[in-house]
């Protein structure tokens, strides 16, 4: 082989060994990706507009230094094909769970980011919460939610979470977990994940 050979195989192995790139850090401590939607966190209006996009609205609540948070967005969401899905699918949009940004529920109450979190019964970050295609009347965004994902899992998980909520497996009466575990075992047929890949 010559050398200059030699020297392209070595570049080319070295960037393959690169660790996943630093996710930008906001003011506010949290990770950030460019393509999530910023709002006015009108919860109704969020909804609509996802809709009128046509896309599902979900919602992430994260917090300073949470290590689960940055390891969703380094290797969850800056993987391609989770990435690709969700941008596809989904309207995103990040809450701060400790933060004062205004939020207007469904019932019209005004809350902060941090209160609409404690109203909401939510206490892990990272936690993502998949609203309904058409705002409810009245009621809350946690009583409306079709799905909440509190925690950060494998890629598969993660991804096959925002797949059963787009393809409505809420409503086809099978569980998530009868659902994941079946594209699995599809994705091991086809020679795509290891046994122990989830």
């Amino acid at each position: 082989m010559s050398r200059i050979a030699s020297l392209v195989v070595t570049l080319v192995a070295a960037t393959f060994a690169l660790p996943a790139l630093a996710v930008e850090i906001g003011g506010d401590g949290l990770h950030k990706q460019e393509w999530f939607t910023i709002t006015f966190r009108d919860m109704a209006e969020d909804i609509e507009q996802a809709r009128s996009e046509g896309k599902r609205l979900a919602i992430t609540f994260e917090q300073r230094g949470c290590i689960y948070c940055r390891d969703m967005h380094e290797k969850l969401l800056s993987d391609p094909e989770v990435r690709d899905y969700i941008r596809e699918n989904f309207m995103m949009v990040q809450y701060n769970m400790f933060g004062d940004e205004e939020v207007t529920d469904l019932d019209g109450s005004i809350l902060t980011e941090k209160t609409a979190a404690r109203k909401w019964g939510y206490v892990f970050t990272p936690t993502i919460v998949f609203l309904p295609e058409v705002a409810p009347e009245g009621g809350t965004a946690a009583q409306a939610a079709v799905a909440t994902m509190p925690g950060a899992f494998g890629k598969w998980t993660f991804l096959n979470m925002f797949k059963w909520v787009n393809e409505k497996g809420y409503e086809s009466g099978e569980h998530f977990q009868h659902y994941h575990a079946r594209i699995i075992n599809e994705l091991r047929a086809e020679g795509r994940l290891g046994e122990g890949e989830n």
